[in-house]
């Protein structure tokens, strides 16, 4: 089936079937662009409007940038009820409601809570084979350094204390899904569908982009790589791209939001695990180590060259169409 159906062969076309568009609404694109770029900065200035040595700063620090992922969702407010974009449906659309097909729905979900800690521990494993990132899984010095005296526990309960933070990874997807949703319900939910009509990876890498210089108002003040210029963004673009494809893949393949919301979740859930489990004081490049970074890079191209070559990214769950009722 081509992007926008194929009559001929009784599928359901654009115009039949509410998950789809005809062709790319530019205009609303553009609007829901400018939006969640402009809310991402405007919710952000205050953090550049002070001083770093500000004791105010750290807590903005904490606030900010967990607000500023709800930008994205205040844009496809803008779209979906100002500009209309789409007429109908539009749960459907936003990969909100039903949940069908239900089970593939619901496993794909289960599985977005585990999968991204374990790809963050390829990251890990790939950031030590090159060299980028000394480990310590025995003393877990980086997580004693990281806590410093506000965890006054016996030592011999560290690790203990390191492997139960793990765990309760999955756990954290779900109280991160909330913001993950904010952001999820832009990128994924509106604007993927929304540049599908350019076909399938046009539509996940343009989404990427999008995705990865929204972050911006952040990654120039160091956030993610401690890297406050313009490279500082190109690699938070790159990043968002590979990561776009699989969140927007889980997204396609089911038809639903809701596995790339706990994906996500989980994601930022996981990111931690390169302070828990590093060595303090030994050199670390977050270029490099950060999942969104190169190691990361590296992990979810294979992931993605990997789905690629086996057709996953051509299946999409296939939805009866309309009933047009007859005049």
């Amino acid at each position: 089936m081509s992007d926008t159906g194929v009559s001929a062969n009784n599928f359901p076309t654009a115009e039949t079937r509410p998950d789809r568009v005809a062709r790319v609404p530019w205009a609303a694109v553009i609007v829901f662009t400018v939006v969640a770029w402009a809310l991402a900065w405007l919710v952000i200035l205050p953090l550049w409007l002070t001083k770093t040595d500000s004791p105010v700063y750290p807590l903005l620090g904490g606030v900010l940038p967990a607000a500023m992922m709800f930008t994205p969702l205040l844009a496809v407010l803008v779209v979906v009820f100002a500009m209309k974009v789409p007429r109908g449906e539009r749960l459907r659309f936003l990969g909100i409601w039903p949940l069908r097909p239900a089970k593939r729905v619901v496993w794909f979900t289960v599985l977005a809570a585990f999968v991204p800690l374990l790809l963050v521990a390829a990251c890990l494993g790939i950031s030590a084979l090159f060299g980028w990132i000394t480990l310590d899984l025995v003393g877990f010095s980086g997580f004693k350094a990281m806590v410093g005296n506000s965890l006054p526990v016996d030592e011999s309960l560290i690790g203990t204390i390191v492997i139960a933070q793990i765990l309760s990874i999955p756990l954290g997807a779900l109280f991160n899904a909330i913001p993950a949703f904010g952001e999820e319900i832009g990128w994924r939910g509106w604007l993927l569908p929304a540049l599908r009509p350019l076909g399938i990876w046009p539509a996940l890498i343009l989404s990427g982009v999008i995705w990865g210089v929204w972050h911006a108002p952040v990654t120039l003040l160091g956030h993610n790589f401690n890297q406050a210029d313009l490279w500082g963004v190109l690699t938070m673009v790159v990043g968002c791209v590979l990561w776009g494809m699989l969140f927007g893949w889980v997204r396609l393949r089911t038809g639903s939001i809701w596995p790339a919301v706990i994906g996500h979740g989980a994601l930022n859930a996981s990111a931690g695990l390169i302070f828990l489990l590093s060595a303090a004081g030994a050199p670390m490049n977050l270029t490099l180590v950060n999942p969104l970074g190169v190691s990361g890079w590296i992990v979810i191209a294979i992931i993605v060259l990997v789905l690629a070559l086996t057709g996953q990214f051509k299946q999409e769950p296939q939805l009866a169409p309309k009933r047009i009722p007859t005049v």
